[in-house]
């Protein structure tokens, strides 16, 4: 297939919450480089109407979880011969030179995956009485991956800290969170699609973790930057659904990719609290 050259396709996955596109179009209303088109996937439950920027190609799906809609518009993405390729959340703001630093960086690095410095959204901020007023906006989410399969967990380098420069190297990276993660279309087609059983969460650490033992590299890039309104499409961080999908989906990744004495240790927790749960029914 013959691919448009240098030609950015972001897929963005809406769930009922409509009301967090508008900042999110408004910054891309405003960036150095036009030369870039968004896939709306909307796996939302009651379709509502709205008004689209021209730039957006709208996608109805059924709610079959995140990895779904990711699926149906980087499907649609390739169809329409985009080469660059982004995947991220809609619950996010991004500077006027986020599409021209991302591409550089797709472009720069063939088969790879490439993940941005992520800040919190000021406000959004999970321990808010840490900071400043002046902090607001410079406190990380993410600036790079690491994997603990110790505990089967995805770690996010340099989470709640104020930015001071500490993390401005570009470097290969362990995980990519899904939030942002961009690469080609000769990724796309070495990797596949995205693992659907998943439903939400840990789909974005399984795509890393195929990356790597196909060997495709991962790398954080520092100049990529954008703020994130923790959560904002599940319910907010350590809503039910967030929890719910976070344990199974743990479990899911480490009995998948985990070394032998982490997955005996998963399979025991999960049966402990299962008679936990059959003890408490018989009170």
């Amino acid at each position: 297939m013959n691919y448009m050259s240098h030609t950015l396709a972001i897929v963005t996955v809406v769930y009922n919450n409509y009301t967090i596109l508008s900042n999110y179009f408004k910054t891309f209303d405003v960036q150095t480089d036009l030369d870039f088109r968004i896939y709306v996937v909307d796996l939302s439950d009651e379709k509502k109407d709205y008004d689209y920027p021209r730039y957006v190609t709208y996608i109805p799906g059924k709610n079959k979880g995140y990895a779904h809609g990711a699926n149906l518009g980087i499907h649609q993405a390739l169809n329409d011969r985009y080469n660059l390729l982004a995947v991220m959340n809609c619950d996010v703001e991004v500077p006027s030179q986020f599409v021209e630093k991302l591409k550089k960086s797709i472009v720069s690095h063939p088969l790879s995956l490439i993940g941005g410095k992520i800040y919190y959204g000021a406000g959004y901020e999970y321990h808010k009485d840490r900071y400043t007023k002046h902090d607001l906006g410079t406190v990380l989410w993410y600036a790079g991956g690491i994997n603990d399969w110790r505990n089967c967990v995805t770690n996010h380098r340099g989470v709640d800290e104020v930015d001071h420069g500490q993390f401005n190297q570009f470097e290969k990276t362990d995980f990519i969170t899904g939030c942002l993660m961009a690469y080609d279309a000769d990724t796309s087609l070495k990797l596949g699609l995205w693992d659907e059983e998943y439903f939400l969460y840990y789909e974005d650490a399984d795509y890393c973790e195929r990356a790597k033992r196909t060997g495709v590299s991962l790398y954080y890039d520092p100049s990529v930057i954008l703020w994130h309104k923790n959560a904002q499409s599940t319910g907010g961080s350590g809503s039910t659904i967030h929890t719910q999908y976070q344990k199974k989906n743990r479990l899911r990744f480490g009995l998948k990719y985990a070394p032998l004495r982490t997955k005996i240790h998963l399979i025991k927790n999960e049966v402990g609290a299962f008679l936990n749960s059959l003890c408490k029914c018989d009170e």
